[in-house]
């Protein structure tokens, strides 16, 4: 009698227990069944439901425009195509910043209405109290701190955060306050590696880097910039593992030919 080996969920515990043992975490962004049930059966540990939708899937500037309804639809799109990920959903800008009561029911709708089993909010101790609150109703919570892509035009550019010391040091005692609040990781986006290093080490859960060095506890890209889809983005933290650009438009050009010269559909592909 053949056992079926059953399909052991990644949970916030098994990061933990992850970064206890040193072993590294994988993270992807997805936004589709298609892409997420791909990457899952690949065996990736956690997908992001980024609201880099925005940029890549909309085609916004920045990750702005995107609403709360627009990151249920996608998140709930990914959650039909997981069998094995943790996935967590990013909270969109304006749907935590102004009170812990509105980002309470804008966690609340996502893990609702999509089936997801975390949310992401960026920032450190100007949200803390939207963090505690989430956390008290039994929604994981992972932050980010570093480079926050909601705060583009308070920043005003994309370049590396936390260069001069004190924006380090509010970007470590931010990491305290955050794993202190409950939150279960934390991204650390486009710092400097040795102070990855040092806040990696200095807290109990782990952290995923993006741009921030080879100390995190785990990785993440945007899928569209490790596949090759999107060919204008080329920061020295990205790593292309496919070009998929020029791979799909030959396989169209190729098409267009074939239809053109009607020779597609050949006799074997007609009834």
């Amino acid at each position: 009698m053949s056992i079926s080996k059953e399909i052991k969920r990644i949970t916030t515990n098994t990061l933990q227990k992850m970064k206890a043992n040193g072993e590294k975490i994988s993270m992807l962004t997805a936004y589709d069944f298609s892409f997420a049930k791909t990457f899952d059966e690949a065996g990736i540990d956690v997908i992001l439901v980024g609201d880099s939708a925005s940029n890549v899937m909309a085609g916004h500037e920045t990750t702005l425009p995107i609403t709360l309804d627009q990151m249920i639809y996608h998140a709930s799109s990914v959650i039909r195509g997981v069998s094995r990920s943790l996935v967590v959903v990013d909270l969109p800008f304006g749907c935590y910043q102004g009170n812990s009561k509105e980002a309470l029911i804008s966690a609340v709708r996502i893990m609702k209405e999509t089936g997801a089993h975390a949310v992401k909010l960026e920032g450190g101790e100007e949200i803390l109290e939207s963090v505690k609150r989430i956390v008290a109703a039994g929604i994981p919570v992972m932050g980010h701190l570093g480079l926050t892509p909601q705060s583009i035009y308070k920043f005003g550019t994309y370049t590396v955060r936390a260069r001069e010391e004190a924006e380090a040091n509010k970007l470590r005692h931010d990491a305290k306050l955050l794993e202190e609040a409950g939150a279960f990781a934390m991204v650390l986006e486009k710092i400097p590696a040795q102070l990855a290093k040092e806040v990696s080490e200095s807290l109990i859960v782990p952290t995923i880097g993006i741009g921030a060095g080879k100390h995190c506890d785990g990785q993440v890209l945007v899928m569209h910039d490790m596949l090759g889809i999107n060919t204008e983005f080329k920061p020295r933290f990205l790593r292309q593992y496919l070009n998929l650009h020029e791979q799909i438009t030959g396989a169209v050009q190729h098409y267009i030919r074939d239809v053109k010269s009607n020779d597609f559909p050949s006799d074997q592909e007609q009834y």
